[in-house]
C-alpha cells in the first residue's frame, strides 16, 4: 500500500486532498495543528492516521517525516498543503506578520520536502505542493503570500530538476477561489457578507463556479500517481479559467 503524508489536513484543500487518498487506499498521515479537526477527517477512514503539532522549525519537520516512515514503513508521496494568509501590503504588515507567512507557507514546503528525499528516492515517489494563483500574479494586499506562493513555485521546478534523475518528481497546484474558510475569511477583508462574496468570486470565474476542495484533490491524486510518471516541474494552475 502506498504512504502519503499531507500537511494542513485538518481543514480545506488539505483535508479533502487526505480523504481522496484514503478513499483510494493509500495510508494517509494527516498533520496539522488541530487535533480535534484531524480526529474528524481521520473518522472517515481507517486508512488515515493523524499528526498534530507545530511544523515552523525544521526539527519538528525532520520528526514528522520519521514518525510517518516509521508508522508505515515508508514514504511515496508527500502534499504540502498547509498555508497563510496574511493581509497587508509591505507598509501594513509587520516583521512577525512576513516571517511567519514565509515560514508556514515556504519554509515548511523546503524542510519537509528535504527531510523526505531519502524515503522518496527509494520510493521513486513524488511531492505535490499546493501553490496559489497569487504566485502566478498578484493580488491586492497580499504582498506576503505572493511572495511565498512564488517563491514556493519556484522551489518546486528547482528541486524537479535538481532529483528528476533520481526519480523523484516535484509538481505544484495553482488554484484560484476554492470553498474553504480561507476564502470564506476573504469576505471580511472586501467587508461583504459571505454568501455575497462568494457569488462574486463564482461570477469573476470563466466557468461560473467557484472550485471545491475536491477539484484540487482529485489533481493531486493524478500528479501522485504513475499516470503522471512524466510529469515533474510544473505549476498547473485550477482555477476555472481566471488565468487564462
Amino acid at each position: 500500500m502506498n504512504v502519503v503524508l499531507v500537511t494542513g489536513a485538518s481543514s480545506g484543500i488539505g483535508a479533502a486532498i487526505a480523504i481522496a487518498f484514503a478513499d483510494a487506499g493509500w495510508s494517509v498521515m494527516a498533520a496539522g495543528r488541530d487535533e480535534g479537526r484531524l480526529d474528524e477527517v481521520a473518522d472517515v477512514s481507517d486508512n488515515i492516521s493523524t499528526w498534530s503539532g507545530e511544523l515552523m522549525e525544521s526539527e519538528d519537520c525532520d520528526e514528522l517525516i520519521t514518525d510517518t516512515v516509521d508508522e508505515f514503513g515508508g514514504l511515496d508521496c508527500l502534499v504540502n498543503a498547509a498555508g497563510v494568509l496574511i493581509r497587508g501590503s509591505a507598509d501594513e504588515l509587520s516583521d512577525d506578520d512576513w516571517r511567519d507567512t514565509i515560514a508556514v507557507n515556504l519554509d515548511v514546503p523546503f524542510f519537509l520536502s528535504r527531510a523526505a528525499l531519502p524515503h522518496l528516492v527509494k520510493a521513486e515517489g513524488s511531492v505535490v505542493n499546493i501553490s496559489s494563483v497569487w504566485g502566478l500574479e498578484a493580488g491586492d494586499r497580499a504582498v506576503a503570500y505572493c511572495a511565498s506562493k512564488g517563491g514556493l513555485q519556484l522551489l518546486t521546478r528547482a528541486m524537479a530538476r535538481d532529483h528528476a534523475r533520481s526519480g523523484v518528481r516535484f509538481n505544484a497546484i495553482c488554484p484560484g477561489g476554492v470553498d474553504t474558510p480561507m476564502l470564506a475569511n476573504e469576505a471580511e477583508e472586501q467587508e461583504m457578507e459571505v454568501d455575497e462574496f462568494l457569488a462574486m468570486v463564482a461570477e469573476n470565474s470563466p466557468n461560473g463556479r467557484i472550485a471545491a476542495p475536491e477539484d484540487i484533490a482529485a489533481l493531486v491524486l493524478f500528479l501522485a500517481s504513475d499516470a503522471a510518471s512524466h510529469i515533474t516541474g510544473t505549476n498547473i494552475p485550477c482555477d476555472g479559467g481566471v488565468t487564462a
